[in-house]
């Protein structure tokens, strides 16, 4: 059975680049994007190889809309050379950056950094993609469990990960018709080095939000990584235009 080839924006590091190694073990070949550090991306590429997979690497900044054009001959250009194909099977719209602001003290450049990011980039990165998406393929959003409960300080990037939310519903009703499913994956508090890994390195912050949660523990990267390799799996083909959070239980 040939492998599935599943792109992840954001995948050289952090929760995109622990996915891309649980899908590399699931059986995917991987292309993954980097905004500046290629050093990184080639210790993650040596990481997919090394579980299996075939895996390339692309530079993309996910908040430049202008470069889509060029980033999508070139995402095709490399499907040719490296798997003799024009297409790929699931899109995972992972890239991203966070902010911790008061919404009082947000400003406009702040709030437009993260519009370009995660919510323009991931309007348009996928409109320019969708003709190199096999039919019946699959596109994951990431969002965030900020878009279901409320934390002072996130304002505008759980605004950001809401509107992806409202676009994933709308683009699983588009797609419909090529039987793409879409859906979104909505972490709770991980521990990784995100907003200068609060969560990890502050005991204080770990322990009161493991307070709060069912499970009795923050989220580890793995937690994630197995959450998209699940959605992303054939046997999940018929979720489409769901909501799935990966927080353990986190405020209920």
């Amino acid at each position: 059975m040939t492998r599935p080839i599943t792109l992840i924006t954001g995948g050289s590091r952090g929760l995109g680049r622990n996915a891309a190694l649980h899908l590399a073990k699931a059986g995917h070949d991987i292309v993954l994007t980097y905004h500046s550090r290629q050093d990184e991306a080639e210790r993650a590429l040596a990481e997919l190889r090394a579980a299996g997979a075939r895996a390339q690497a692309l530079r993309l900044d996910a908040g430049d809309v202008s470069s889509f054009p060029a980033f999508a001959r070139a995402l095709a250009d490399l499907l040719q050379e490296h798997w003799g194909t024009g297409q790929f099977h699931a899109l995972v719209n992972n890239a991203g950056t966070g902010l911790h602001a008061p919404f009082a003290e947000t400003t406009e450049a702040q709030f437009d950094q993260l519009v370009n990011v995660h919510f323009k980039g991931v309007f348009f990165l996928t409109q320019r993609l969708l003709p190199l998406l096999a039919d019946g393929g699959r596109i994951l959003n990431i969002s965030s469990g900020l878009a279901r409960f409320s934390l002072p300080g996130a304002a505008a990037y759980a605004s950001m990960k809401g509107a992806v939310e409202v676009l994933t519903r709308y683009l699983a009703k588009e797609l419909g018709p090529r039987r793409i499913s879409v859906n979104t994956l909505a972490p709770g508090a991980i521990e990784t080095d995100f907003n200068g890994g609060a969560v990890r390195d502050n005991p204080g912050l770990n322990q009161a939000i493991a307070a709060q949660t069912a499970l009795g523990r923050v989220g580890l990267p793995d937690d994630i990584g197995a959450a998209v390799a699940a959605l992303l799996d054939p046997g999940t083909a018929w979720i489409n235009a769901q909501r799935i959070e990966a927080s353990g239980g986190m405020y209920l």
